[in-house]
């Protein structure tokens, strides 16, 4: 896992490189699929919706999706596209379930986009152009799949709410009964994967107006598990490792920004690295910027 917050804009325009490094040199961890979330200020009323729209021709669907619903803008990136529109997330769910079933909703909110694919993450980063990406955070996955299968819908970041994501280095044990008690309480989920599980556990905490940080510190008695979690919201993002902290995490901080990964390897390009202070994240301790 990776992640980068920016206390200063001067860097702004260099987000997506600064990122795409870190998945890079992260890769060795996992080859099977990666994916990231890039948070951009941007200030308009629209809703941005993250699709992934597989093997279906883009103008295609244009012509289909502008029949349902009124479109702002959409742009195509390899096979996700990003919608932006004022319809409500529950107009998008409602039109993507009946008349674009092979389209995957991959996250959506004010800020967020998030894209992630299947394949090693040097390919994906290109595919996705990540070096050319501005932005005032953003964080990312390698994976190498063990509880689930090797699919886009299998990959990191999880988001179940809006302008919230997660990614996840670890494993929960409990997550097929906490999956069975969330879809009672109206969340939805597109995988077997655990991390999305507690994605949506983050999300229905939050919706109750709960915040961040005590989200994430009641998990430490409701996810059982080993986990270091990167938790990504509007503001900024937030880090959790669990109270045994087998699963390793390193955090550099400057004037300029903060980094975490799972290895200082990852960050080792970043600017100014070297007189960072680095530290490795506290077990049972939340670490959060800009919430």
């Amino acid at each position: 896992i990776v992640g980068i917050y920016l206390k200063s804009s001067k860097l702004e325009k260099s987000l997506g490189k600064m990122l795409s490094g870190m998945l890079v040199n992260m890769e060795s961890r996992g080859p099977d699929s990666a994916g990231f979330a890039i948070y951009k200020n941007e200030k308009n009323k629209d809703y941005k919706y993250s699709l992934c729209i597989a093997d279906i021709n883009f103008e295609t669907f244009k012509k289909q999706i502008s029949k349902e619903i009124k479109v702002t803008s959409l742009n195509k990136n390899s096979d996700h596209v990003i919608l932006k529109t004022k319809e409500k997330p529950s107009k998008i769910n409602e039109v993507l379930s009946k008349k674009f079933k092979n389209v995957s909703l991959v996250g959506y909110g004010k800020s967020i986009e998030i894209f992630k694919q299947v394949g090693n993450p040097s390919d994906v980063v290109k595919k996705f152009n990540l070096n050319e990406f501005s932005g005032t955070h953003g964080i990312g996955h390698t994976r190498m799949a063990t509880e689930s299968a090797i699919t886009t819908d299998g990959s990191h970041p999880y988001s179940t709410g809006e302008d919230e994501c997660l990614v996840h280095n670890g494993s929960l044990s409990n997550h097929n009964n906490l999956r069975r008690k969330l879809k009672k309480g109206g969340i939805n989920f597109n995988s077997e994967n655990d991390t999305e599980v507690a994605a949506g556990y983050i999300s229905k905490n939050l919706s109750n107006k709960k915040s961040l940080n005590d989200t994430l510190k009641d998990g430490l008695k409701d996810l059982d598990g080993f986990y270091t979690f990167i938790t990504g919201t509007r503001k900024g993002f937030a880090v959790l490792r669990d109270e045994i902290a087998c699963k390793p995490a390193v955090i550099a901080e400057t004037d300029d920004y903060v980094a975490i990964a799972s290895e200082f390897q990852a960050m080792a390009h970043l600017p100014n690295v070297n007189n960072a202070k680095i530290f490795e994240p506290e077990p049972g301790v939340v670490y959060s910027w800009g919430n």
